[in-house]
C-alpha cells in the first residue's frame, strides 16, 4: 500500500536529483510565495488534454511532443517562442496528413527549465563546482557564484512561463495557426531543402486537400478549426517543491492538479517506485508521462503503471520510450508485449533523442540525425509487429537555425557544430531537421495506413 496522498507526502520519500540549496529558509519562503501566485494552466485544460490522449491510446489520434531541451533565461525572446511554435504547427500538419488522425500538440515549453544530471559536480582544469541544473536552479557560467542554487530563480521561471503561455495562447487562437498559413511555410521548406524533392508529392497532396476544402466553403472565415488550434504545455516534474507550490484543488471536481503545466513527466533517473517523484505524480490528476529507458525491468514497469494509474484510465499515462537506436530492438518489444498482455491502458511515444547522444572529438555533445530517424522507424516497426499503437513522438527541438545535431538534408558535420551551438544542455534538432523528420515520419505513417487498408 502506498498510503494516503497529499501534495507534500513526497517529502517523506527518498529523492534524487535535488539541488543542494544553501539556505533552506529562503527556499521555503519562495515556495510559500509561489503558492499565492495564479495558476499557469487550468484543470479543465488538463482534462481536455487527457481526453485527447485517450484517443491517442486507441489509435484515433497521434501525439507530437516537442520543444527545448532546457529553456533558458538568456534566450527568452518572443521570436524564439514564435519560431518553435511555428515548427510544431508545421510538423503537426504533415503528421496529420500522414496518420489521417488528429495530432495532439504538446510543447516542451513554458516550464522546461530544470535538467537532471549524471553527476552532482563538474570538474574543469582541477576546479570542482556544482553541476549546472538548468536556469531555474543555477547559472551555466563556470564560477562559484553562478553555480550556487538560487531559490529566486523559481520566481523568474514562473514569470517567464506565464509570458510564454500568454504568447502561445495568442498565436493558437489569433489566426497565426491558420492551416493555409502553416502550409505555405512548409512549402517554403520543401522548396529550399536539399531533401525537398522527396517530399514534394506529399506537400502537393496537402495543397490539394486544402484547395478542395476551400472550394467546399471550409475556410478560416467560415470554420474556426482552420484558424485556431490547441497547444498544450509540458515539462519534467523535477523540482518537487516548485510543483507542490503550483498544486491546487480544482473547484469543480475537488481534485488536485499541478497548474504549472498541462502534462508533467517523470524522468528515467527519478522513476523509483518508492521515490519522491513517483509519490508526487501519483496524486495529481493531470495526464502524466514516464520515460522508459533500456534499464527498465518488466516487473518494475507494471508496478509503476499501477502506482501511477491505478484506475487504468485511458489518457492518464504516456510511456515515453528512450532506448537508443542500437538498443530499442532488444528492449522495447518485450515491454510493449507485457503491457498489452496485462491490459494496461497507456500511450506509447518515442523519444529518439536521449539514447542517441555522443561527444565528438572536439568536445561537442551531439546527436546524429540518422540515428534519431532509425530509432523512430524501429519504434513504429515494433508496434506494427506487436499489433499495438505507436502513439507519438517526443523531440528536443527548436525553431532556431542552430547547428547542434549532425546530419539531415543540411548535412551538418562535426566541424560545423561550433557555428551556432546555443543549447544550455542537450543538442536540439533545428527547425529544418525537425520538419524533415516530420515528413519522414509521415511517410512511415501513410505507408502503414495504406498497408492496413490493403490487408483489410
Amino acid at each position: 500500500m502506498s498510503g494516503k496522498w497529499s501534495p507534500e507526502s513526497w517529502r517523506t520519500k527518498p529523492i534524487r536529483q535535488v539541488p543542494a540549496y544553501p539556505d533552506a529558509a529562503q527556499l521555503a519562503a519562495v515556495e510559500e510565495k509561489l503558492r499565492s501566485y495564479p495558476p499557469l494552466v487550468f484543470a479543465g485544460e488538463a482534462r481536455r488534454l487527457k481526453d485527447q490522449l485517450a484517443k491517442v491510446s486507441e489509435g484515433k489520434a497521434f501525439l507530437l511532443q516537442g520543444g527545448d531541451c532546457a529553456e533558458s533565461f538568456a534566450e527568452f525572446h518572443p521570436d524564439n517562442i514564435r519560431d518553435t511554435f511555428r515548427v510544431l504547427l508545421q510538423m503537426a500538419v504533415v503528421l496529420t496528413f500522414g496518420s489521417a488522425v488528429p495530432v495532439v500538440k504538446v510543447g516542451r515549453l513554458a516550464g522546461q527549465f530544470a535538467k537532471p544530471r549524471s553527476e552532482d559536480t563538474e570538474t574543469r582544469d582541477g576546479v570542482t563546482l556544482p553541476s549546472y541544473r538548468g536556469d531555474v536552479v543555477n547559472g551555466i557560467e563556470f564560477t562559484p557564484e553562478a553555480r550556487i542554487p538560487d531559490p529566486n530563480r523559481l520566481i523568474q521561471a514562473y514569470n517567464q512561463s506565464a509570458s510564454t503561455l500568454n504568447l502561445i495562447r495568442a498565436f493558437a487562437q489569433g489566426g497565426y495557426a491558420d492551416l493555409h498559413r502553416v502550409h505555405r511555410w512548409t512549402l517554403g521548406f520543401v522548396n529550399r531543402s536539399a531533401a525537398g524533392e522527396r517530399f514534394q508529392a506529399l506537400a502537393d497532396r496537402i495543397s490539394e486537400c486544402l484547395n478542395f476544402m476551400e472550394a467546399c466553403g471550409l475556410t478560416s472565415e467560415t470554420t474556426p478549426q482552420i484558424r485556431e488550434t490547441d497547444v498544450f504545455t509540458s515539462h519534467e516534474a523535477l523540482l518537487l517543491g516548485f510543483e507542490q507550490s503550483m498544486t491546487r484543488v480544482d473547484s469543480l471536481t475537488g481534485e488536485w492538479y499541478d497548474t504549472s503545466a498541462h502534462m508533467l513527466w517523470i524522468g528515467d533517473r527519478t522513476r523509483q517506485l518508492d521515490g519522491a517523484h513517483v509519490e508526487y505524480m501519483r496524486g495529481i490528476k493531470n495526464p502524466i508521462g514516464m520515460k522508459v529507458g533500456p534499464t527498465m525491468e518488466h516487473d518494475d514497469l507494471i508496478r509503476l503503471i499501477d502506482r501511477l494509474n491505478p484506475s487504468n484510465e485511458a489518457g492518464r499515462l504516456t510511456l515515453i520510450a528512450r532506448m537508443g537506436a542500437d538498443k530499442i530492438g532488444n528492449h522495447l518489444p518485450g515491454l510493449v508485449r507485457l503491457v498489452e498482455r496485462e491490459g494496461r491502458n497507456v500511450v506509447w511515444s518515442s523519444d529518439p533523442m536521449h539514447g542517441n547522444t555522443h561527444k565528438t572529438p572536439n568536445g561537442y555533445k551531439t546527436r546524429h540525425f540518422d540515428r534519431v530517424r532509425s530509432e523512430v522507424e524501429a519504434f513504429f516497426d515494433i508496434h506494427r509487429a506487436e499489433g499495438t499503437h505507436a502513439g507519438g513522438v517526443h523531440f528536443e527541438m527548436t525553431g532556431q537555425d542552430v547547428t547542434e545535431c549532425t546530419g539531415g538534408a543540411q548535412a551538418i558535420m562535426d566541424e560545423d557544430l561550433g557555428d551556432r551551438y546555443h543549447t544550455h544542455c542537450d543538442p536540439r534538432l533545428n527547425g529544418e531537421q525537425a520538419i524533415e523528420l516530420a515528413f519522414l515520419t509521415a511517410e512511415k505513417l501513410k505507408a502503414e495506413r495504406e498497408s492496413r487498408r490493403a490487408a483489410a
